[in-house]
């Protein structure tokens, strides 16, 4: 049977369909008609491997043919109920596997509740999002969390309950629905590293079931914990000191990364994959077609270590996607890896994993990089970091972001501050108090997170506005420093936009809302002034979107922009070939992106004053008739060859249309 030679091939530890392991596999495609046992089939024939390989990394000493046999078990029933428009959609994804790809992607993230109060609220208020220009839509985490703290909602209690203030898992269903007809994807968040002590399998583990008590690390006393402490870093200094915890209930420490009611859950027992991959499914079948694989980074442990980044967490992604792929293959993954820039592209597959684990990851490292150049006005440290980081695999796409729901945190390699002439450490506090406000000659309105004197950790909340000096200027009524606000912020989309991944707007940004002066009034988030950038969207000051008078109408229509200009150039697919050029003035950031449809220079300038870019870097790109597609301009040199830039200013230079070269 073909079902068997895929499953057995190159491998004789690979179940088959008669194994006694798990569920009766040949009983499960019994029930399937000839077509979906066919799809089945192939789909194991090719994908199979992929998980066994994934397996053996995990569990050398245990045997990965019961556990596959469990997994395949799990994916063959998913597929069984998958609706039947999602399985038409998981043939368009087949047949288009660079849909993350293509420049058409502009995405947008939220909370529900802040965004549209619920989730059939939400679907009310999308010709917002349509008029944006929005294909990737991602929601905060929306999962039933723990009562009071719950870290934004990254406690999670139930993968599989919707928290009931937003709706119930109907309303999700529908919100994806509605999404899916207006071609705009919806992402939802995986937390992998930790559940809630609420969670069940924590209740069951504090009501003494062994089974449970293993989803978890657990130690009797202080040895082991001590010794783990001798290399763990602090996530919240402030207000979750230390990576274990005492709980009477259980009698014993358990592991606790983020706070003390977040239980890190053993992703080395095989129990916990298999938990794991059913929420997957489940999460697919509703319509979800990104998951973002939150604190995936955390999520292997390794004495002697930061247990970051760990050889093992890469298996973990690979087993969960080769379990999609089998069930549910337009679903895609996203690693939340904020690492450092020589880890960053594992997370899309080095190796043997190249192709195998997420699609997508955030550039950390490129939303830095643009806070950089912006106080400083200068790109030598960013030249540096950017041409250091290893090349992207081709089939996988960044996410870039200008800033996120979370604090920024200086993620600046000390090797390459260093070639760049800085002080990695230096430089790190300049960036946190320049954003806060306490250099000389700041703009920034941003607030000091987590300020950790022992280890000079000082990160930094803010909304782009905040961050930019658009919104102080505004309160002021300062004309002049309004318009270079909005030149900081249209430059730092523009850099995101023009990398080749998919950028993401985070909610307000898109009309320039200030810092929420409120944000502790709120129960629960005095300790965490990151709600200062999370504000609820003022539907009044939206409703001056498309007005021009308006600094929210300039903000939304200047990205809107971006998006239409991105749709229309092809050079911006991310699997293009980029290279930052090192040869341009330091105020002066180039990137060449080169594609068979032609070659695309994007220039920026990241300083308030003019500045000049020589013609001929156009034409050795290839570019004959240089013409800024953003602007909709030619661009010319002057009698030295120099094209000059405007501050702030933001070129993505393309051949231009043949009706303008001929004119």
């Amino acid at each position: 049977m073909l079902f068997n030679r895929a499953m057995s091939h190159g491998a004789r530890d690979v179940p088959t369909a008669e194994s006694p392991a798990g569920d009766s596999l040949g009983s499960l495609l019994t029930g399937l008609d000839e077509a979906d046992r066919e799809t089945l089939e192939l789909r194991l024939e090719r994908w199979s491997d992929d998980l066994l390989a994934a397996l053996r990394v995990l569990y050398p000493e245990q045997d990965v043919s019961a556990i596959a046999q469990r997994l395949v078990g799990r994916a063959v029933s998913a597929y069984s109920e998958r609706p039947p428009e999602l399985r038409r959609l998981d043939q368009r994804r087949l047949l288009r596997p660079d849909w993350l790809q293509q420049p058409g992607m502009f995405g947008y993230a939220c909370y529900t509740e802040r965004f549209g109060e619920d989730l059939k609220g939400l679907g009310g208020r999308l010709d917002h999002l349509r008029d944006l220009g929005v294909t990737y839509l991602h929601l905060m985490p929306l999962l039933l969390p723990r009562d009071g703290d719950n870290d934004g909602g990254y406690a999670v209690q139930d993968y599989r309950t919707v928290r009931p203030d937003l709706g119930d898992v109907d309303d999700l269903r529908d919100l994806a629905t509605t999404l899916r007809a207006d071609g705009i994807s919806l992402v939802l968040d995986l937390v992998l590293n930790h559940v809630a002590r609420e969670h069940e399998w924590a209740r069951r583990a504090r009501a003494g079931e062994s089974h449970y008590r293993d989803y978890f690390h657990v130690y009797p006393d202080r040895v082991m914990p001590d010794a783990y402490e001798r290399t763990l870093p602090e996530v919240f200094p402030d207000f979750a000191p230390g990576n274990f915890t005492w709980d009477d209930e259980l009698d014993g420490w358990v592991w606790t990364t983020f706070n003390e009611w977040q239980w890190d859950v053993n992703w080395a027992n095989p129990d916990v994959l298999v938990e794991y991959a059913d929420i997957v499914l489940y999460l697919a079948n509703l319509g979800v077609e990104v998951l973002r694989l939150d604190a995936i980074a955390f999520t292997w442990k390794r004495l002697g270590t930061n247990c970051q980044n760990q050889p093992e967490v890469h298996a973990v992604t690979q087993a969960l996607r080769t379990v999609a792929r089998i069930a549910c293959p337009a679903l895609a993954f996203k690693a939340e890896a904020i690492v450092g820039p020589r880890d960053l592209v594992q997370y899309l597959g080095q190796g043997e994993h190249a192709g195998r684990v997420s699609d997508i990851a955030y550039h950390n490292s490129l939303m830095v990089q643009v806070w950089s150049m912006l106080a400083t006005g200068s790109t030598g440290l960013t030249k540096q970091a950017l041409t250091a980081l290893p090349p992207t695999p081709p089939s996988g796409t960044w996410i870039c972001y200008v800033r996120c729901h979370d604090d920024i945190g200086w993620a600046i390699d000390d090797a390459d501050a260093a070639a760049a002439g800085l002080d990695g450490y230096a430089h790190r506090r300049f960036l946190s108090d320049w954003y806060a406000g306490d250099q000389p000659g700041s703009w920034a309105h941003g607030l000091v997170f987590q300020h950790n004197p022992a280890t000079g950790d000082k990160r930094i909340s803010g909304t782009a506005a905040a961050l930019t000096g658009l919104s102080d200027a505004e309160r002021r009524g300062d004309a002049g420093g309004v318009g270079q606000g909005l030149a900081r912020l249209f430059l730092a989309h523009a850099v995101v936009a023009g990398w080749g991944g998919i950028p993401v707007v985070w909610s307000g940004d898109e009309l320039g809302m200030p810092n929420d002066p409120h944000w502790a009034d709120e129960p629960g988030h005095e300790d965490d002034n990151r709600w200062a950038h999370r504000e609820r969207i003022d539907w009044a000051l939206a409703s001056h979107r498309g007005d021009l008078a308006t600094t929210a109408g300039k903000v939304f229509q200047g990205l809107r922009h971006l998006a239409t200009v991105r749709r229309s150039l092809p050079q911006l697919h991310a699997s293009a070939q980029t290279r930052v050029v090192l040869e341009t003035s330091d105020g002066v950031l180039a990137v060449v992106r080169t594609h068979p449809s032609g070659s695309m220079v994007c220039v920026y300038n990241v300083t308030g004053h003019w500045q000049t870019v020589p013609v001929r870097l156009f034409a050795d790109a290839g570019i004959v008739h240089p013409h800024d597609a953003l602007g909709g301009h030619p661009v010319f040199g002057d009698a030295a060859g120099q094209a000059s830039l405007s501050p702030y200013a933001a070129w993505w230079v393309v051949e231009a249309p043949v009706e303008v070269s001929r004119a």
